[in-house]
């Protein structure tokens, strides 16, 4: 059977009301498929008028039909009646008979009877009376119907993907002060196997009361790795040398027929303090990035990686001191319970996410992974896994 590209969009109600990372929980560890692209959207009147016309598969029921027409003028549209910026976040997804097994399985229909075994079920609303009239309509999440449609809806959001989607910091207004943008980065041990846990981390971040303005599933390269960590090498040097300085104690204190003090550990500890740094700092670019820069070839750097991660920028006031409020600290044993490294750290380097320090690092840390206005390496990786699928070059 050949692979599909299916595709799930979170409605802007759901992000409103924060139920984005239970969302994001179902969908990655319900899909029996491979997660491959992230995306915010803002939608054009433009993408939304190609849009309706092939939303509905025929023989539709009419009351339903005229309901989805009536949710994308009224919930997705940038000129809608509640004055919110109608961000979706658009998620890709890869595997054998994607599209129905996304559609039925997981994302399910709409029912009348209270059920919660699909994300449907649990974060969408279908209120309909006895006489057929449809009162209140929350999809919760957007999908194709069947794969015929699925076909055109993938490349309407292939051809609108630039134009409609990424960066949408600057365009919210907040009332208590100037925002700021913040990144934070689900680390790779949260994508090796299927599971909730990426959903989870999301929505402890809710917490904060901030909002997604940035998503990007991307391979973090030994070149960005590199990059993005080259301050702690410096650190490590003088921060690491005191570990060194106890093995070598611990080692030779009683190896030779002389005292062996503390201050000759330390003495030797400084000839190999840097190299320590270097050994413990390719330890963190390979958890990163999958592979040991000393064994990358520096001509292999820009492409190398074996890994995945999801990258989120989050806007508002004091976003940097929020997320890491709510992110703890790095040692998931010191984190405060609740917090993300307490919840979902496992030690120091594998703590569940990353958040930047301050604003000025978030902008760099941006640069590197893909998510800055101005960033050259914003390729919009979106729309070419759904034309490389389109033109057959990504089917098996």
């Amino acid at each position: 059977m050949s692979e599909e590209i299916a595709y799930a969009l979170i409605t802007p109600h759901s992000l409103y009301k924060s139920r984005t990372g239970g969302i994001v929980s179902r969908l990655l560890a319900n899909a029996k498929l491979e997660f491959v692209a992230a995306r915010m959207f803002v939608f054009s009147d433009e993408f939304l008028d190609a849009y309706k016309k092939v939303l509905c598969p025929s023989g539709m029921d009419p009351a339903v039909e005229k309901a989805w027409q009536e949710y994308v003028d009224t919930n997705l549209r940038q000129d809608n009646p509640y004055g919110l910026l109608p961000r979706c976040m658009g998620m890709l997804f890869r595997g054998p008979d994607a599209v129905r097994h996304l559609k039925d399985e997981v994302i399910g229909s709409f029912t009348e009877r209270p059920v919660g075994d699909t994300i449907r079920g649990t974060y969408g609303d279908f209120i309909r009376d006895a006489g057929g009239t449809i009162h209140y309509f929350e999809p919760a999440v957007i999908t194709a119907p069947n794969s015929e449609q699925n076909r055109v809806h993938l490349k309407l959001l292939a051809d609108y993907a630039r134009s409609d989607g990424g960066i949408l910091a600057g365009r919210m207004t907040y009332d208590e002060g100037k925002p700021q943008v913040t990144l934070v980065m689900l680390k790779p041990d949260n994508f090796y196997r299927r599971s909730r846990r990426p959903g989870n981390i999301i929505d402890t971040f809710s917490l904060t009361g901030l909002r997604i303005v940035g998503a990007k599933l991307f391979r973090m390269t030994v070149a960005q790795g590199e990059e993005f960590y080259g301050p702690l090498k410096d650190i490590f040097v003088g921060k690491l040398q005191f570990l060194v300085s106890n093995v070598v104690h611990d080692r030779l204190g009683d190896a030779f027929g002389f005292c062996f003090s503390k201050e000759d550990a330390e003495k030797i500890a400084e000839m190999f303090a840097e190299r320590n740094a270097i050994c413990e700092f390719n330890k963190i670019v390979e958890y990163m990035t999958g592979l040991n820069p000393a064994g990358v070839a520096e001509k292999d750097k820009a492409t190398a990686s074996n890994t995945r991660c999801l990258a989120l920028l989050y806007e508002g006031v004091n976003a940097v001191e929020k997320v890491r409020a709510v992110l703890g600290s790095t040692d998931p044993s010191k984190a405060e319970p609740g917090t993300v490294r307490s919840d979902f750290g496992r030690d120091l380097m594998r703590n569940g996410a990353h958040a930047s320090d301050s604003p000025e690092n978030a902008m760099r840390e941006r640069r590197i992974v893909g998510l800055a206005d101005d960033s050259e390496r914003d390729a919009c990786d979106f729309a070419e896994i759904i034309r490389d699928h389109l033109a057959g070059r990504g089917d098996s």
